[in-house]
């Protein structure tokens, strides 16, 4: 509804715009694009040659303690969620497991399968 209100206010108030010229801004339009697209990916390559991928790093926003902290218990941690069980998967596998509670991470105590009792 909305798009076809401003479809038709464009076309009441607007002259129609000849093809060459219309043609002639989408050429510059797409070229500025390109330019910026370039550059942006210029930059961003500069700053992992430098070592400055990890920008949160780089700019002092993440502390040696969020670097040592899981993923997950980094979200868990800012969203306030202070008792959770994270899980992680690879692919259709479930790679890891532990618990969060009271924002202290416990993990399970890996079981040896190959030490099991045999009668």
């Amino acid at each position: 509804m909305v798009r076809w209100w401003i479809y038709k206010n464009v076309r009441k108030f607007m002259q129609p715009v000849e093809f060459e010229k219309a043609e002639k801004w989408k050429r510059r339009l797409a070229l500025g694009y390109f330019l910026l697209a370039w550059n942006a990916f210029g930059l961003i390559c500069y700053q992992y040659y430098q070592g400055r991928g990890d920008w949160a790093k780089a700019a002092g926003l993440k502390t040696e303690e969020d670097e040592l902290m899981p993923v997950g218990a980094q979200f868990a941690n800012m969203l306030g969620i202070q008792n959770a069980k994270v899980t992680r998967i690879s692919g259709l596998r479930k790679v890891g497991e532990y618990e969060i509670k009271d924002g202290e991470i416990i993990r399970p105590a890996p079981s040896d399968s190959n030490s099991s009792e045999t009668p």
